[in-house]
C-alpha cells in the first residue's frame, strides 16, 4: 500500500542564532558584509533536492593588527587567513624564528666598502688640494714671482724627480751637511747636478740655500759652476747646476788613479783658474762675495779638466758698509778654515785667501791639510812643515820634484812662496786674491812660453838632423823640458 507522499519541512529555526563565520581578507579597509550560505536538503526518496539559502554576516580581521600585538618586527602584509613579514633594509629573516629579523651581512659589507671608497677618495682629494696649495705657498715664499723675471729655468718637483730616477742612490754624486747632490738628465739629453737638501728642514739650511741662490744667480764666470735652474715647489729650493763630469780636485789628488796631475803645468793651471774665480767673486761681483768654504772638494774639473768653483751654501754677500761679517755660527772645513776666523768669529775675504793657500799646499804636496809628517820623531802638521821648508829653502823635503825640470822647479818654488803668504796667521798681511791670481797667471804664461820655445828647439833639432852631411860626426840638441840632452851621430 502506497502511503501518501509526505512533505518534508525544514527544521524549525532555533532562537539561538549561530555566530557568523570569520573571513580573513587581505584588505582591512573593507567593512563587514553579508555572505551567502548554501544548505542542501535531500528527500527520502532521493529524487528531490532542495537548496535553501541563508544570508549571514561575516567579520574581516587584519592579522597585522591583532590585539595580541604585532608579531612582525618588519613590514607586515595581511593575507587570507595569514600574514607575511618582510624585514627592513639591512635585515634578513631569522631561520630559527620567522617572527624575528637579524642583521644581514651583505648590506653591511656593501656599506663598509662604499664608505671606505668614499673615505679614500675624500682623503686623496684633500691631500691633492693640500699638496697643490703647499707648492703654491713654497713658490711664493721662495720668491717665485721675482725669479720668473730672471733668466733662470724654473723646474717642477716632478720633473727633477723623474730626471734623477727619483733620487736613486746610483745617481748620487756626493753628500754633505746640507744634503746630497744627484746626477740627472733633463730635456734635450742634458746632464745636470741636482742639489737636494736634507729631509730635516732647519732654518739654517733654508738660510744657506737662500744665500747660495742669491749668490749663484749673479755670478757669471767661466771658472764658476753655472746655475742651470731651480725648483721652488719644495720648502727649501732645489738648485740645478751644470753637470761637471770629471769629479773634484780632491779625488784627483788623493785617489792615486788620476794621471792629469803628473804634469806640473796642469797643476799650476788648475790653481790659476781657481784663483781667477775667487778674484772675480771678491773684486768684480756686485756685491762682492765671500765663498766661506774653499777646499779641493769644492773645486770641480770639467771635461777639459778646467777648474770650476762650486758649493756656495756658506757664501756671504758683502755690503759696501761692512767688509767684515760676524758669523752667528762658525762654518767651514777643518784644515782649510782661517784660524783668525776661528778665534774671532769674523769672516772676511782674507778668510778665502787662507783657504786657497791650504789648497795650494795640498796641490803641491799631494797631502791633506790635516795630515801630519814625522820629523825627528816629532809629528808636524803639513801646513807648518810646508811653511818652514819654504823659509829654509828645503822645499824638496816636502815636494817631490824628481820629474821636474829646472824651470818647473823654479816656478813651483814661486807658487810655494805665494802659498806661504796666503797662510799668514794675520789676515791683514795676506795678499788679496787679485794679487794671487796675477802672480799665478804670470807663472803660467812663463811656463807656456818655455813650452813653446822648447817645441821650436826640438823641431829645429830634427830638421838639422835630417840635413846632416855624411861626414858629420855628431850634433847635440839641448832640451830643457826634462833637464837632459840628446846626442845624435
Amino acid at each position: 500500500m502506497m502511503l501518501p507522499p509526505s512533505t518534508t519541512r525544514p527544521p524549525p529555526r532555533s532562537n539561538n542564532k549561530p555566530k557568523p563565520p570569520v573571513l580573513r581578507d587581505p584588505k582591512p579597509s573593507f567593512s563587514p558584509c553579508i555572505i551567502l550560505e548554501l544548505q542542501y536538503y535531500v528527500s527520502s526518496s532521493g529524487s528531490t533536492i532542495k537548496m535553501v539559502t541563508h544570508w549571514k554576516s561575516a567579520t574581516y580581521i587584519d592579522e597585522c593588527k591583532e590585539p595580541k600585538g604585532k608579531p612582525c618586527p618588519g613590514k607586515c602584509k595581511n593575507t587570507i587567513g595569514n600574514f607575511t613579514c618582510q624585514c627592513r633594509f639591512g635585515m634578513q629573516p631569522d631561520l630559527d624564528n620567522k617572527f624575528r629579523c637579524q642583521i644581514s651581512r651583505w648590506p653591511v659589507l656593501v656599506a663598509v666598502i662604499a664608505s671606505s671608497i668614499f673615505g679614500i677618495i675624500s682623503i686623496a682629494l684633500v691631500f691633492d688640494t693640500w699638496r697643490r696649495r703647499s707648492k703654491q705657498k713654497n713658490f711664493r715664499q721662495n720668491g717665485g714671482k721675482l725669479l720668473k723675471h730672471h733668466r733662470v729655468k724654473i723646474f717642477t718637483k716632478a720633473e727633477l724627480a723623474k730626471a734623477t730616477n727619483y733620487y736613486d742612490d746610483s745617481n748620487k754624486l756626493g753628500e754633505g751637511g746640507f744634503g746630497s747632490v744627484y746626477r740627472g738628465r733633463i730635456e734635450a739629453n742634458t746632464m745636470v747636478a741636482v742639489k737636494k737638501p736634507k729631509d730635516v728642514h732647519k732654518s739654517l739650511i733654508r738660510k744657506d740655500f737662500q744665500h747660495e741662490l742669491e749668490t749663484v744667480m749673479q755670478m757669471k764666470h767661466k771658472n764658476v759652476v753655472k746655475l742651470h735652474g731651480i725648483c721652488l715647489e719644495t720648502r727649501i729650493p732645489l738648485l740645478v747646476y751644470e753637470y761637471i763630469s770629471n769629479g773634484t780636485l780632491f779625488q784627483h789628488i788623493h785617489q792615486g788613479t788620476s794621471t792629469i796631475l803628473r804634469s806640473w803645468k796642469t797643476r799650476l793651471r788648475i790653481a790659476t783658474e781657481a784663483a781667477l774665480a775667487l778674484e772675480y767673486m771678491h773684486s768684480y761681483a756686485e756685491p762682492p762675495i765671500i765663498h766661506g768654504d774653499i777646499k779641493s772638494m769644492n773645486i770641480l774639473l770639467d771635461h777639459n779638466y778646467s777648474a770650476k768653483v762650486s758649493d756656495f751654501g756658506t757664501s756671504v754677500l758683502i755690503s759696501p758698509k761692512h767688509s767684515n761679517i760676524v758669523a752667528t755660527e762658525i762654518q767651514g772645513t777643518l784644515g782649510y778654515i782661517d784660524p783668525e776666523y776661528l778665534t774671532t768669529g769674523m769672516i772676511t775675504i782674507k778668510s778665502d785667501v787662507y783657504s786657497f793657500g791650504a789648497v795650494l799646499v795640498e796641490l803641491l804636496t799631494g797631502k791633506k791639510p790635516t795630515s801630519f809628517i814625522t820629523k825627528s820623531g816629532e809629528s808636524i802638521n803639513i801646513i807648518h812643515y810646508f811653511i818652514s821648508s819654504v823659509k829654509d829653502k828645503t822645499l824638496s823635503d816636502v815636494i817631490n820634484l824628481e820629474d821636474a825640470s829646472e824651470e818647473e822647479m823654479e816656478r813651483v818654488g814661486m807658487v810655494a812662496e805665494t802659498a806661504v803668504k796666503c797662510l799668514d796667521q794675520r789676515g791683514l798681511r795676506r795678499p788679496a786674491m787679485r794679487e794671487v791670481a796675477e802672480q799665478l797667471t804670470r807663472i803660467n804664461h812663463e811656463l807656456d812660453s818655455l813650452t813653446v820655445e822648447e817645441n821650436i828647439q826640438e823641431a829645429e833639432c830634427k830638421v838639422d838632423e835630417a840635413n846632416l852631411y855624411p861626414h858629420a860626426t855628431s850634433i847635440t840638441c839641448e832640451t830643457s823640458q826634462h833637464g837632459t840632452s840628446s846626442s845624435f851621430f
